[in-house]
């Protein structure tokens, strides 16, 4: 049986480990590219990309996990960037919905390649074996 101490090590060590993973990727795939584009605003844009349809403002703060101010604030910097757009909701003269406009898909894609060059540099690293293990544990990890 494993000592407790030891598990809280390896605990603290791969968090850090994928801390910095993430850190770096993150970095990595901003260098270079003229639009400064936050994490959160990565996140917004992909979201509203998997959705595949405008959708409301207080439907995106649901799927962020976010309060609907802090989903207006960050709609209204990619507004302002023409990175998203705001339409009225034909069904609801109140509501408004957000979507891409073409400009933030191309970020969004050129985002998504840069991290996934990124990664792949970091998985040059490692054998086939030794990526296919890695990716095994962590959806292992990922399973809720």
């Amino acid at each position: 049986m494993r000592d407790p101490d030891d598990l809280d090590d390896s605990a603290e060590q791969i968090t850090a480990l994928l801390d910095g993973i993430i850190r770096r990727q993150r970095r990595a795939s901003r260098e270079g590219f003229g639009e400064n584009v936050t994490h959160g605003q990565f996140r917004v844009l992909r979201t509203l990309d998997h959705a595949g349809r405008p959708i409301r403002l207080s439907e995106l703060a649901a799927r962020l996990g976010i309060v609907p101010r802090s989903a207006t604030s960050v709609v209204d910097d990619l507004e302002t960037a023409g990175l998203v757009a705001r339409q009225p909701d034909p069904h609801d003269r109140r509501a408004t919905l957000v979507d891409l406009t073409a400009d933030g898909r191309q970020i969004l894609t050129t985002l998504r390649q840069k991290r996934r060059d990124v990664m792949l540099n970091q998985l040059s690293r490692l054998t086939s074996a030794e990526q296919q293990t890695l990716a095994h544990l962590l959806r292992r990890l990922a399973e809720e």
